[in-house]
């Protein structure tokens, strides 16, 4: 195959994804010609919603791989944390680049840190996950949401319409902007999304593009998401309940850090778990069980449907 139409969204952070990818690849094979097909998704055209209202996990990704499957494109480039656990039929995440960095980061005014924002400071995100971490542990501060890109983001936060935003340093990095962090935030303070900081390369199954992306795998990189997509498939995928895990392999090891919370982080559950790399989905899925055990079921709802289902 001589032309690669990959597809992406629009925004400034997925065509830097896109075209990074579109770069790799014409290092690659000098003959392969590469287009870019920017396609909008419903997460896309409804700004002002929150994502839980227009559908939740999967807003960012369901028209693109739509274009997948009737052929439209070749390849998709997805921010990992945004697809499903569940893949369509016909479809596969063919590769997983070397991850950028997972961590959450503080970006205030005056670059201030976390702990120096005043009692009442409006922080803003759309993110339920961050929310919840961010009140757990300052309950004092005002959350605001806020969506959009990460330049509409960063806007609001220079007109002063909150005095800070937490956001991903992989988006900050890979638009150029990551001199805007004031602070990384820890693990034990806000977990970062499960494959935050991915990339996954999305074809369908058995198309020769598979072979001409092989090269762009990085396997510590793909185990790591792997664990962590497993605890999220353990805990129902795409539910919008904050939920946030952090995987390190280092050599032949693996450990799992993982966090259910409710949405005004009254309540927090956190958990960590360690192994062999080669069980990275069992172990996961080992967290995920943990932390049920523990009364994640009852934030997720878990215990309640079950109870309703034994009543029939």
């Amino acid at each position: 195959m001589n032309l690669i139409r990959i597809g992406t969204r629009g925004s400034a952070l997925a065509l830097a994804q896109a075209n990074w990818v579109r770069e790799k690849l014409e290092e690659r094979y000098a003959s392969l010609e590469v287009e870019i097909v920017t396609i909008k998704t419903s997460g896309d055209r409804f700004l002002d919603t929150p994502i839980k209202a227009i559908g939740g996990k999967g807003i960012f990704v369901k028209e693109i791989e739509e274009a997948l499957l009737r052929g439209e494109i070749d390849l998709a480039v997805h921010s990992m944390k945004d697809l499903p656990t569940e893949i369509p039929a016909g479809l596969v995440v063919a590769a997983v680049p070397e991850r950028e960095d997972p961590r959450d980061v503080l970006v205030s005014s005056g670059r201030r840190t976390l702990e120096g924002l005043p009692s009442g400071a409006r922080v803003g995100t759309g993110s339920l996950r961050r929310r919840a971490q961010i009140l757990n542990h300052r309950p004092d501060l005002d959350i605001v949401p806020v969506r959009g890109n990460i330049d509409t983001r960063l806007k609001k936060l220079d007109r002063g319409e909150v005095e800070a935003l937490i956001m991903a340093m992989a988006g900050l990095k890979r638009i150029g902007q990551e001199d805007r962090a004031s602070e990384y935030l820890a693990p034990e303070i806000c977990l970062s999304a499960v494959a935050q900081g991915a990339l996954g390369l999305e074809s369908r199954k058995r198309d020769p593009v598979i072979a001409r992306i092989a090269f762009l795998h990085h396997a510590a990189s793909a185990v790591e998401v792997e664990c962590e997509r497993a605890f999220l498939g353990r805990l129902g995928g795409g539910c919008q309940i904050p939920v946030g895990a952090r995987a390190w392999k280092s050599g032949e090891q693996i450990r799992l850090m993982g966090m259910v919370a409710d949405v005004d982080g009254q309540r927090l559950f956190r958990a960590e778990i360690s192994g062999s790399a080669g069980q990275a989905e069992k172990l996961g899925r080992a967290l995920g069980e943990e932390l049920l055990a523990k009364g994640a079921d009852e934030v997720l709802g878990l215990r309640e449907r079950a109870m309703s289902d034994g009543s029939r």
